[in-house]
């Protein structure tokens, strides 16, 4: 190929890349991600949850706080392995903050309840924040702070917030499981009386 057919294909190349939308140009970068992890009772609706939120790139449902390697989810749901069903949280810092994940995070779970969530009861369906830095605890008790002092409800509040220990993804099946059987999913929720204690906890919207 000769010097001038080469650099003839290098300028259209240019011309071609700097007609990319923004987007697409941003799009095409490496995207640096940060990572939140959460426990909110059944980890179908925290995943569901946080699917929902602007600049969430990937969750995963799984286990965390425990004292047995690679759980599995018969032994967590029996309660023996200490663990609580998490979601971690793969996010874009430039379209969501950790703070906002929190305040989503708040918004959606019972902060009242001591080892339990709506109709889940256990140690494995604690409400906690699992922290993986000095930062996202100091946000972390800030959040919980700001909720006890606008909180609409009258009982104390007694979600953990701990130290981010090994997680461990769950089993395929209950990945992205609000997408993959949707009717049982929305059914699950509806019968566990999730969406009327929020309602009743925070008000709605």
């Amino acid at each position: 190929m000769n010097k001038f057919i080469l650099s003839l294909l290098s300028g259209l190349l240019l011309v071609f890349v700097l007609a990319l939308p923004e987007q697409t140009l941003a799009e095409s970068r490496m995207l640096k991600t940060e990572t939140a992890i959460f426990a909110g009772g059944c980890f179908w609706c925290t995943e569901s949850d946080f699917d929902k939120v602007k600049g969430v790139v990937a969750t995963t449902s799984g286990y965390i706080g425990g004292h047995k390697n690679n759980p599995t989810y018969k032994e967590v749901s029996a309660g023996s392995t200490g663990h609580a069903e998490a979601v971690k949280i793969e996010y874009d810092p430039q379209r969501v903050s950790y703070a906002e994940l929190l305040r989503v995070f708040w918004r959606n779970i019972d902060p009242t309840t001591p080892d339990a969530q709506f109709c889940d009861h256990g140690s494995q369906y604690r409400s906690a924040i699992f922290y993986l830095n000095d930062e996202q605890k100091r946000l972390a008790l800030a959040s919980k702070s700001i909720v006890e002092i606008n909180k609409p409800f009258k009982t104390p509040i007694v979600t953990g917030i701990v130290p981010a220990s090994m997680f461990y993804p769950a089993e395929d099946y209950h990945q992205d499981y609000h997408h993959r059987n949707p009717v049982r999913y929305k059914y699950y929720r509806w019968g566990c009386g999730r969406d009327a204690r929020l309602e009743a906890l925070w008000g709605k919207g």
